[in-house]
């Protein structure tokens, strides 16, 4: 895993001294911005139109990977800056064998190099990883991201200039001021912490979408011209297998994505909550590793077996269910413990990771222990985006959210507005706003035509939580695994899963009504039936009552100390929030974020505001 930057201009001059000294002035203002992206190496490179910069953390080929890389083929030469893994190195190696491509390295970016020099933009569609990366040759900059987004990758370009980043700062960094306008607050008030696919958030940011890929050039007159392709995207169609044959295609494919994501030159760890997705993948993983070698982690929150309180929601703590499963798969396990003082610490960082105010403590939290995990080993696998593929959450199954003709993950606008000003509220469009983002996706979802209206409905329900709800986590554990110097690995977002899953009916996805049903089946080989048959429960939060309180002692002192939150959070409002008791069972997006959660995203708002220098 590294960082990526850079930029493709035409108002300056490289082979002039002067503008030389400029553009690597940027670039390697760009390079310290994301750094802790890749701790272990950096580099520039700058040429002709192009300037690329790379911060890298060492997992494979530690010697051989340095970045940016060139690369010739044919009297062509090309350059490279990646971000990611890919897990179909070895294919991939046998196919250029047959163009009498003769590798210098074990390095996966030297594999990607040479399939775009002997395949061109064909061979996109066949990496299998999660990756975004840069590519410069003859004057033409192309930028890739992987199927499902996994690897962040976000843009800004007028007509002499185009800049480009893993993280938004490294845009900043470039020299383009953060700007705002009522889009941005109708996503951070409307979405947040979702954001539409596309929209970098800031006026005039961008992100490349998944599965795009966008060549960059300049014509006669060196403006700049942007051509944005597709090179995959999910399709519907009718599904064959019975389901005896649909489990097993399911238990072929997950095996198959843990055991290529645990390619490591250094040791790997896993995420384990005791739930079924974490636990099928940890003992997967220990399986195929030497008894005893595989290192777990569990997260939990300080005083949280006297405060927790079970909702509809969150039904039961994790640690009995981590204990179950550490023995069973024979472990080395560490109990992870985060304190009050530890997570609202961790709020201001973990905005800094994500550019923009987040999932509040459900993030920082994370940001937390993704520290204390990076400090014993670099690479873990995690259990993340199951649910979205395999219909896990409530959503999935409450008819009350299912047949809500919004994002059912996030209904109550009135409970994300409360805060705010009525004037300053009023002049955001945010129901239009909402409903507009809301249809856009719904009418993007693939039919097919045999699918009755049930059957419809429940394939345009996955389809938002994979353009949506699963892009948030995912923009969670990069930016948090990131921002601490960890490589996090999600083998269910292989795209081979979410391309065969998307296309099973929901009478095999919830067979005998049975939550998960195919991710149930696939783990009788794996796992206890306490862990298999455990109804499902989120990330942990904490319960603890002091922790809100000092959220609100927090956000009072954050609205008088600071004139930009003042501007758009009305007091009273916030008084009277901060007194009365929250429901812990209601929350405003996901299944975590109530009442403090609120106040948490407030403070990130404020502190938002301050760090970045933003006008409301």
């Amino acid at each position: 895993m590294c960082g990526i930057a850079g930029f493709f201009q035409t108002k300056y001059d490289v082979f002039n001294e002067h503008s030389c000294r400029l553009l690597t002035n940027k670039l390697t203002n760009m390079k310290k911005s994301i750094k802790h992206r890749g701790p272990d190496d950096d580099d520039i490179y700058l040429e002709g139109f192009a300037g690329l910069a790379h911060t890298r953390l060492s997992i494979r080929d530690l010697k051989g990977g340095h970045q940016p890389m060139s690369c010739m083929y044919r009297n062509r030469i090309a350059t490279i800056i990646y971000n990611g893994e890919l897990y179909n190195t070895s294919e991939l190696t046998e196919k250029l064998k047959e163009y009498s491509v003769t590798l210098k390295t074990t390095s996966d970016t030297e594999v990607i190099l040479y399939c775009y020099l002997v395949f061109g933009h064909r061979i996109f569609s066949q990496l299998n990883g999660i990756f975004s990366f840069a590519i410069y040759e003859d004057n033409t900059l192309t930028i890739v991201r992987d199927h499902l987004g996994v690897k962040p990758l976000f843009y800004h370009y007028d007509f002499n200039q185009f800049v480009f980043s893993s993280e938004i700062k490294g845009i900043f960094a470039y020299g383009i001021g953060p700007e705002l306008n009522k889009e941005s607050w109708c996503e951070i008030i409307g979405l947040g912490p979702a954001h539409t696919p596309g929209n970098g958030v800031f006026e005039n940011i961008k992100e490349l979408l998944p599965g795009h890929f966008m060549e960059i050039t300049c014509d006669s007159h060196k403006n700049i011209l942007c051509r944005d392709k597709c090179y995959w995207k999910l399709t519907s169609k009718p599904h064959t297998e019975n389901y005896e044959d649909t489990v097993n295609h399911c238990s072929y494919l997950i095996e198959d994505a843990i055991e290529k994501q645990m390619v490591s030159d250094i040791p790997i760890c896993t995420f384990l909550s005791g739930g079924l997705d974490s636990s099928l993948v940890s003992a997967i993983v220990a399986k195929k590793l030497a008894p005893d070698k595989l290192n777990t982690y569990s997260f939990d929150f300080l005083g949280n077996n006297k405060n927790f309180k079970a909702s509809s929601f969150q039904s039961t703590q994790d640690r009995p269910y981590v204990d179950i499963m550490a023995n069973h798969i024979h472990s080395n396990h560490s109990y992870l413990e985060c304190t009050n003082k530890d997570q609202i610490d961790c709020l201001y960082k973990a905005m800094i990771a994500r550019d923009m105010p987040c999932m509040a403590d459900v993030e920082s939290s994370m940001l937390y222990f993704c520290n204390l995990v990076s400090q014993e080993c670099k690479v873990t696998l995690t259990g993340e985006c199951a649910d979205e593929i395999f219909g896990g959450y409530p959503w999935f199954h409450r008819e009350d959210m299912l047949n809500q003709a919004t994002f059912p993950w996030s209904y109550d606008l009135d409970a994300r507005t409360c805060l705010f000003k009525d004037d300053f509220i009023r002049e955001l469009p945010l129901k239009e706003y909402i409903n507009e983002k809301y249809l856009n996706t719904i009418k993007e979802c693939p039919d097919l035509i045999d699918d009755d209206k049930i059957e419809r409905n429940r394939r345009k329900i996955c389809y938002l939580n994979v353009r949506w709800f699963m892009m948030t986590l995912l923009n969670r554990m990069d930016r948090c695994s990131m921002f601490s110097g960890l490589e996090a690995r999600v083998p269910y977002a292989d795209y081979r899963i979410l391309e065969y899953v998307f296309n099973v009916p929901w009478k095999y996805k919830c067979y005998n009504n049975q939550a998960k049903s195919l991710l149930v089946e696939c783990g009788k080989n794996y796992l206890p039936k306490e862990v298999l048959y455990r109804k499902k429960s989120p990330y942990p939060k904490t319960y603890d009552p002091d922790y809100e309180k000092l959220l609100g002692n927090l956000a009072l002192e954050e609205f008088h100390a600071n004139p930009k939150l003042s501007e758009i959070i009305d007091k009273e409002k916030l008084v009277n929030f901060i007194k009365s008791p929250k429901d812990y069972g209601k929350p405003w997006y996901g299944q975590l974020m109530a009442g403090p959660q609120m106040l948490a995203y407030v403070l990130q708002i404020g502190y938002w505001l301050r760090k970045y220098s933003i006008q409301p």
